[in-house]
């Protein structure tokens, strides 16, 4: 694994709020899921040791406006989720970023109200080089949608990419081994929680 340096490091939470991943989740299997694999956890614990080690945290945020206006509709994907019980509005409790995990007062907040991915058409990319970043941990959810993306697109725009393998869940929990053997491990650096704690420590 490349080593990761504080100073050109940042770790990306990817849709690790309350209305994906909390109790009130809007995708109870997905949240479950995140819950019983013990991902949620370690993202904190990933995020708890940025902090200690001075790398830069940004928690990737989706969002939408009570009247829905300026997200996608092009996908059978979009169409549902706006049809959930919960939805993720600007400024709700569902987009606030999930327990147990710590946002600290030096974490950046990046919220999207349209497409698939953290990175394209946000301010993530912009903010990641103006803070100098040159390797992109990803964690979060999900491995079926956001996570490919936003590795995709890293790998696309230059940086390097890390993704902790027990860090990250989809549904069914199968499908995340599948992504990132067959998928994930060809552009990015495959690890665990445990060894990118270890080179911050």
């Amino acid at each position: 694994m490349q080593r990761l340096e504080p100073g050109t490091t940042a770790l990306l939470t990817i849709e690790c709020q309350n209305g994906v991943v909390g109790e009130d989740s809007a995708l109870p299997e997905l949240a479950k899921e995140a819950q019983a694999s013990g991902m949620l956890g370690r993202v904190a614990e990933l995020v708890a040791g940025a902090h200690r080690a001075g790398v830069q945290v940004l928690h990737a945020v989706a969002e939408r406006r009570p009247d829905g206006r300026g997200a996608n509709t092009n996908a059978r994907l979009f169409r549902a989720a706006g049809k959930l019980p919960v939805q993720q509005l600007t400024g709700s409790a569902a987009v606030r970023v999930a327990a147990p995990i710590e946002v600290a007062e030096q974490d950046l907040i990046v919220r999207r109200l349209h497409g698939l991915s953290p990175m394209a058409g946000t301010d993530l990319d912009a903010l990641l080089r103006n803070l100098g970043c040159r390797t992109l941990v990803v964690t979060g959810v999900s491995s079926n949608v956001a996570v490919p993306n936003t590795v995709f697109d890293a790998v696309n725009l230059g940086y390097q990419v890390v993704v902790p393998a027990d860090a990250i869940a989809g549904v069914p929990a199968e499908y995340t081994a599948q992504v990132l053997r067959n998928s994930l491990a060809l552009v990015a650096t495959v690890t665990t929680t445990a060894e990118v704690l270890a080179a911050w420590a």
